[in-house]
């Protein structure tokens, strides 16, 4: 057996394990994933989103108000 005939086999087996794995879209866990809402704009956050990042959506979307006040629920 050469190693043309190897290659070839090898071609093979690839395709079947990718045939069995689909390619599985990563939307619908991004957005189960969203679970802090503002309760001003009600724009959603991915549950990983730290304070930095929610204190400036406060800065720069809701002038006058305080991450208390948009994010209630937030706990560190």
């Amino acid at each position: 057996m050469g190693n043309g005939a190897k290659a070839q086999q090898k071609q093979q087996r690839n395709a079947k394990k990718t045939q069995d794995s689909a390619a599985k879209s990563q939307l619908k866990t991004n957005e189960a994933a969203k679970s802090i809402i503002c309760q001003t704009c009600r724009q959603t956050f991915l549950s990983t989103t730290r304070l930095p990042a929610l204190t400036q959506h406060v800065e720069n979307k809701h002038s006058g108000k305080t991450v208390a006040d948009c994010f209630p629920n937030y706990k560190e």
